[in-house]
This record gives C-alpha cells, sequence and structure tokens, in this order.
C-alpha cells in the first residue's frame, strides 16, 4: 500500500472545490437579483431588530400592574421552594 498522500485525494479536493466554488458564484447571482428587485435597499439584520423598533410605550399603571404580578409570581415561587426543602 502506498504511504502519504494520494494524487488522487488532492485532485477530488480540486475538483470539490471548483464546484463549491461554482455554487458559490449561483447564490451570489441570486442574492444580487433578490437585492435589486427589492430595489437596492439592503435587508434588515433581522425580524428582532424590527419588532425592537416598533416596541409600544406602556403606561406608568401598566409598568406598575406587571411588576405587581411579578412580585406576586415570585412570592408563591419562593413559598414553593421553601415548602419543598422543609
Amino acid at each position: 500500500m502506498p504511504r502519504g498522500r494520494s494524487s488522487t485525494d488532492e485532485t477530488t479536493l480540486q475538483m470539490a472545490l471548483v464546484g463549491y466554488e461554482m455554487e458559490k458564484q449561483k447564490i451570489d447571482a441570486k442574492i444580487r437579483e433578490i437585492r435589486e428587485r427589492l430595489g437596492g435597499k439592503q435587508a434588515s439584520a433581522g425580524p428582532a431588530s424590527k419588532k425592537a423598533s416598533k416596541r409600544r410605550p406602556l403606561s406608568a399603571a401598566a409598568r406598575k400592574r406587571i411588576a405587581a404580578a411579578q412580585r406576586r409570581r415570585w412570592k408563591e415561587h419562593r413559598k414553593a421552594q421553601a415548602a419543598k426543602g422543609a
């Protein structure tokens, strides 16, 4: 059996590289086409960035209700944990 690298391994890798480069060119062409259809606008970072920009402001009363509900939930959670431990 021959030792070391085989020339067929190198050839296979070179052909794989050529194939992947061709796929990359196709993908880049599709990206350009989509950007042109969007009118040259850059796509946003994702749905999270859109969501953050459209947040509705909460009133002070709503913040108080939410905070009170969260404190109540934590109080019940701690009570349940204490009952488990005792």
